[in-house]
């Protein structure tokens, strides 16, 4: 075994960020190189990736589902969570596994924050949900909105998902509140400038999780 995949056995790697990030580019970038260390990964998306998570993912971001209220949005998003750290994150850490998660409970504190659900609600609830699973480090790609929304819909020939298609005004706030994240999350916070090429973000999201777990 690699000396990387010794300082990663069992790890939690979670990126995040506003849309038009990078994200899943970057995970499967992540997954890919890790893998090659002779590291072995789960990949995980967040809603989704069980079989109920996917069914509440669709819920959530069917633009057909309408109005739905803050709250039950995030009790939405949690109700995935728990199952997906139930079945497969959990698991695969204790197997010794490196788990690689598209979200988390950092992106609901920025989207549902940004329609008026405080923090400390939603980690406390949260933790719950995940019973006290939190991630060994939170990477956010960080990117202003105007890009974000110009890689989302460039080729696209119909609207975005429900969380896409909301206003400039709510996406800043995403992107506000995942700026400060890093003042109170449970677990380590690091942010990567996402709006340089694809290969120098990879080599960014690289030296983050050096200083994490050096």
């Amino acid at each position: 075994m690699g000396e990387i995949a010794k300082k990663l056995a069992g790890k939690f790697i979670v990126l995040d960020g506003p849309d038009g990030s990078g994200k899943s580019t970057q995970i499967t970038l992540l997954a890919d190189w890790l893998t090659a260390q002779g590291v072995e990964v789960v990949k995980v998306c967040d809603p989704g990736g069980t079989k109920v998570g996917e069914k509440i993912r669709s819920v959530l971001l069917d633009r057909e589902t309408g109005s739905v209220s803050p709250m039950c949005e995030m009790l939405l998003f949690m109700a995935s969570r728990a199952q997906l750290v139930a079945e497969r994150i959990r698991p695969a850490l204790e197997a010794g596994k490196v788990v690689l998660c598209d979200r988390f409970i950092s992106a609901t504190i920025a989207y549902q924050g940004a329609v008026g659900i405080g923090h400390e609600t939603i980690i406390k609830l949260g933790d719950t949900a995940i019973g006290g699973l939190w991630p060994d480090l939170t990477i956010i790609l960080d990117v202003p909105v105007e890009t974000g929304m110009e890689r989302i819909n460039t080729g696209r020939s119909c609207p975005g998902d429900r969380m896409e298609t909301k206003g400039s005004a709510f996406h800043k706030s995403v992107r506000r509140i995942f700026g400060e994240l890093g003042e109170y999350y449970r677990r380590p916070v690091e942010y990567v400038n996402a709006e340089k090429g694809t290969e120098e973000v990879f080599k960014s999201i690289l030296d983050a999780m050096e200083r994490a777990f050096s």
